[in-house]
């Protein structure tokens, strides 16, 4: 394909289309991501150019030219910030000796044990070894963020292994440049190697200085007030690349450590609209993760993915199952982590793009700076060390695709079932979360946990959440939309959201902060009228969840039915009792409330109705049955079969 506009639509479709199958198949996306970015290059040839020839320039530096590299660098830096920007310290509060020892020292421990499998067990030549090991450091927020979202995690290891892996990300940039600067400097560098290493540091501080600053002036900016809301994501975007290309200037990939301080700088700065700039950023670096991982994987030969053998094969298993347990054992001796907690974060340790990108970038660069050196060295010993080295070089860019793909498929299919069997994720179903007390509401609640559904009822008000105490249903004292309350509250556990508290507007603060946690369709409130809630008196059907129930009845109407004895009846909808023999029997007045199918729970709404199917089960909320009038003469009669009521 030579047509770069259509290639560049083929890359969004397959990247997007991958992350939405991975979320309706509940995979890993990355996994998805490389099929796809496997079939559209190697496989079909269809992101390849036709001119493209065995031997020459890999397939999408061709199609892309001078801009492949520039690209692929801009598209990391993005989500390098994105992900800083999701850091905030308050995260880590009782974890912080944690977060600090996988980091310090447990990226020189990962990377000496690693070298040292890259040299005794891989065959690769010193300072190729020390490359590898310092990429692999890393273990990549572009996918371990999503694995964290599929696996639904407790807070503590979710936060350890999402600050490890934004931190270690451009820590392990940095460790390649200082191994490729100490390998082109023993090839007839001009300084020394304290040089070499005094300059990196330098650098690598300053563009710390630099991304802290940029990152406090934007705040400032945003503050006082002098950028309006809808110029703030692009004007943050332009900083992100101004800072990126003004460490790079500095030094080779420091860029990457400036923009991670820019991000955690901005998301501890305390900023209004923070909220809404992560969720920009956050649509940004999904659509770059989609595209760049197309794009890396696209990228192979079969001559690449050939070059492959048996002794890789047992440095990625070395790295797999010796390096990085070891490492997490070693640095965290008393962090303060429980042992189920250091063997799950022992294991899991994706690596993502940064990995593939650095290891592609510094793998060409070697394999080019060696085999000049060869041409140029007479025949002998000293021209065979360099070929080989060469030859060692050119095994990098492989083996990072393997360590990604081995560690993408074993992590993404095993974080699951590993963090449950450790007592470290959700082991039941997604629960629900209802924001507002109320003697019907805690009915409601009190039905639910009948039904062995996970139930939460929150509130600010003590004296309000009293029926929900004497229902004994879990509640939570605070106000929901608190800072606060996300680290007290995990809200992992729940999959759908009931706003229903007697004030419309809190209803619809709730729903617009929290979908984006928990997404639009699992997000309902009551109406505030009854009748239109377009009107000029009710908030704007954009910042509104769902309209709870069919008949969108208001809490005042809630609460008459309940006091009027209203009860909630479930029913298993079979081959024998149909849906509608089942809705002929519910009679005139009724409100179907909820109904589970293939263990998913979805509840009425005015915009969706429910349409039950056989197989479903249904609860609905009806008037209490009239009692059976008393048998003339004193004979007993057997009552008729009364709905199940809630306790």
């Amino acid at each position: 394909m030579d047509n770069l506009v259509l290639a560049i639509a083929i890359i969004g479709l397959l990247g997007v289309g991958a992350q939405w199958l991975a979320w309706r198949l509940a995979l890993p996306a990355i996994v998805l991501m490389s099929i796809a970015g496997l079939l559209a290059g190697p496989v079909l040839r269809i992101l390849w150019p036709e001119s493209w020839a065995p031997g020459g320039p890999a397939p999408m530096e061709m199609l892309f030219g001078d801009f492949y590299r520039p690209m692929i660098a801009v598209a990391v830096a993005v989500i390098l910030f994105e992900g800083g920007l999701t850091l905030n310290f308050s995260e880590i509060r009782g974890l912080t000796k944690g977060v600090r020892s996988l980091v310090v020292p447990g990226v020189f421990i990962a990377w000496a044990l690693g070298a040292a499998a890259s040299i005794y067990i891989g065959g690769l030549a010193p300072p190729v070894a020390l490359l590898f090991a310092g990429i692999m450091v890393v273990t990549g927020p572009t996918v371990i963020i999503p694995l964290l979202r599929q696996a639904k995690l407790n807070q503590r290891p979710a936060a350890l292994l999402k600050w490890e892996g934004i931190i270690n990300d451009p820590v392990g940039a940095l460790l390649a440049v200082l191994v490729y600067e100490f390998a082109t400097f023993e090839g007839g560098g001009d300084h020394g190697a304290s040089d070499v290493v005094a300059a990196l540091l330098i650098a690598s501080t300053l563009s710390i200085i630099f991304g802290f600053a940029l990152g406090r002036g934007a705040a400032y900016a945003f503050r006082r007030g002098w950028v309006p809301e809808y110029l703030k994501p692009p004007v943050l975007l332009s900083l992100v690349l101004f800072c990126f290309e003004s460490a790079n200037l500095l030094q080779e990939e420091a860029g990457l450590v400036a923009v991670t301080a820019m991000g955690v700088t901005i998301a501890n700065s305390k900023i209004a609209s923070i909220n809404e700039l992560r969720h920009f950023k956050e649509s940004i670096a999904t659509l770059l993760v989609s595209g760049v991982f197309i794009v890396l994987t696209a990228n192979l030969t079969w001559g690449t993915l050939g070059a492959l053998d048996a002794q890789d094969f047992a440095l990625i298993a070395a790295m797999l199952f010796i390096v990085r347990p070891l490492t997490v054992f070693i640095s965290t001796i008393g962090a303060g982590l429980t042992w189920r907690e250091r063997l799950l974060v022992g294991w899991i340790a994706p690596r993502g793009i940064v990995a593939v990108a650095v290891s592609s970038f510094f793998g060409a660069a070697l394999v080019q700076h060696f085999a000049a050196q060869a041409a140029g060295a007479e025949p002998g010993a000293a021209s065979e060390a360099i070929v080989a080295l060469a030859a060692s070089s050119e095994r990098l860019i492989p083996l990072a695709f393997a360590m990604v793909f081995a560690t993408v498929i074993l992590h993404g299919f095993t974080i699951g079932p590993l963090a449950k069997a450790l007592g470290l994720a959700l082991k039941e179903r997604p629960g629900v979360l209802i924001v507002g007390a109320s003697p019907w509401s805690a009915g409601l609640a009190a039905k639910l946990k009948e039904m062995e559904i996970p139930v939460m009822v929150a509130d600010a008000s003590w004296r309000r959440l009293q029926p929900v105490r004497l229902a004994n249903v879990s509640a939570y004292y605070g106000e929901i939309l608190s800072e606060v309350t996300e680290h007290h509250l995990d809200l992992n556990r729940f999959g759908s959201l009931l706003a229903v508290s007697g004030n419309e507007a809190h209803n619809a603060l709730v729903c617009t902060d929290l979908a984006p946690e928990l997404g639009r369709a699992a997000i309902y409130q009551l109406s505030a009228s009854g009748k239109d809630d377009d009107d000029r008196r009710s908030v704007s059907y954009t910042l509104r969840g769902r309209t709870l129930f069919k008949s969108a009845p208001t809490l005042d109407e809630l609460l008459r039915r309940h006091y009027a004895g209203w009860i909630y009846q479930k029913t298993k909808l079979t081959e024998e009792y149909t849906p509608e023999a089942y809705l002929k029997d519910l009679g005139k007045e009724y409100e179907l409330a909820l109904l589970i199918r293939k263990g998913v729970i979805t509840f009425a709404s005015k915009e969706i109705p429910l349409k039950p199917e056989v197989g479903d089960t249904v609860l609905a909320y009806l008037p209490k049955p009239a009692e059976p009038p008393k048998p003339a003469g004193g004979e007993k009669q057997k009552p008729s079969p009364a709905p199940e009521k809630t306790s």
